[in-house]
């Protein structure tokens, strides 16, 4: 399966790199167009924002799944934190999708609810993420998939009964071009818990689809490794200052220099990969050639002298009869004498 994202091509032999931004513009038109700068130079292919509004995200006092020192009410509810960072609105949206024209970046955003969706629609937004926790929101699936683009599903803290359930809701609702995105849920991840097997899992119980990996590690070792696991894209949390305050987003993030570290990691695996094929390179043939080893006499050897085993050896270089026809010489007669080292000649056996 391919697709496109506006400009952009899942599936091919690039791997789709999404900078996820979220909300680390902190409410701030300059911050966001410093993201969408700084990630377009860092090679990135997708910024990705998320839409919501913390009255129709969480309760007023449901707990934190997180913790982060940096938090305005220390022992305040998610309601507390999110609604401290949702005051963009569609106007906002559309200088986002504009900033992103003018900087030759795809635009995204996860909505969290239909309203931000049916938004994010008409200002033109090309395909659709879906966040891990909203793989068991059936509803919200079948409104999203009525649009019929791409949608790049979170797997985070599910399984595959929940997955194939999804999928099956996006689809018959009219979604076809899905991407399915390994994913650990905890901020930040530990190496142990990236569970970069599991991308082996999916790809084995969804073969018809793009896989894709949405990493919360820290730093950009294991996004980058995932690319042996023949992930298409991948989606790394991004800022252009990880110092900054108000988003527990920052710290957890890469930076331009770090993200730029990772496209470059991954455009060097890509080579790296090759084919499925086993067969000398071109560059192996001098290899081939002089490292290699050929039949050589181990002695001087007079002629009518029958061969035996320890008249030949093997060195290189290896433009003369391979070893593996060594059998083929045993019990033989010289038609000539040869000296020792001579690399020899089938001619010269009667």
């Amino acid at each position: 399966m391919e697709f496109n994202i506006g400009k952009v091509k899942f599936g091919g032999s690039k791997t789709v790199v999404i900078a996820e931004a979220g909300v680390n513009h902190l409410g701030k038109m300059e911050y966001a167009e410093k993201l969408i700068k700084t990630a377009k130079s860092a090679g990135a292919d997708i910024i990705k924002f998320q839409t919501y509004k913390a009255s129709k995200l969480t309760t007023k006092d449901a707990p934190r799944f997180w913790n982060w020192e940096g938090e305005k009410i220390k022992e305040g509810s998610q309601y507390d934190s999110y609604s401290s960072l949702d005051s963009f609105e569609k106007e906002d949206y559309e200088e986002l999708y504009s900033l992103c024209k003018k900087h030759d970046i795809e635009f995204m955003s996860t909505p969290f609810d239909s309203d931000s969706a049916d938004m994010l629609v008409k200002i033109g937004m090309k395909g659709f993420k879906i966040a891990s926790c909203d793989i068991t929101n059936l509803p919200f699936l079948r409104h999203v998939a009525q649009y019929e683009l791409p949608v790049l599903l979170s797997t985070g803290a599910s399984n595959l009964e929940e997955i194939h359930e999804a999928v099956k809701v996006l689809e018959s609702n009219g979604s076809k071009k899905i991407g399915i995105m390994q994913c650990t849920l905890c901020y930040p991840t530990l190496a142990e818990d990236a569970n970069l097997n599991a991308i082996s899992t999916i790809k084995e119980n969804f073969k018809e689809y793009i896989i894709g990996f949405s990493d919360h590690t820290l730093g950009n070792l294991i996004p980058s490794a995932s690319i042996l696991y023949g992930v298409k894209f991948i989606e790394k949390h991004y800022t252009f200052d990880k110092s900054l305050p108000d988003s527990a987003d920052h710290w957890l993030s890469l930076d331009e220099n770090e993200m730029r570290e990772m496209v470059n990691n991954l455009r060097t695996l890509e080579k790296a990969l090759g084919s499925s094929v086993k067969e000398m390179k071109e560059c192996e043939v001098p290899t081939h050639k002089f490292a290699r080893r050929s039949l050589v006499a181990n002695k001087d050897l007079s002629i009518n002298h029958v061969i035996q085993e320890d008249d030949l050896t093997a060195k290189r270089p290896g433009t003369g009869i391979s070893p593996i026809h060594l059998n083929k010489f045993l019990g033989k007669k010289t038609k000539l004498e040869i000296k020792e080292d001579s690399l020899i000649e089938e001619s010269w056996f009667e």
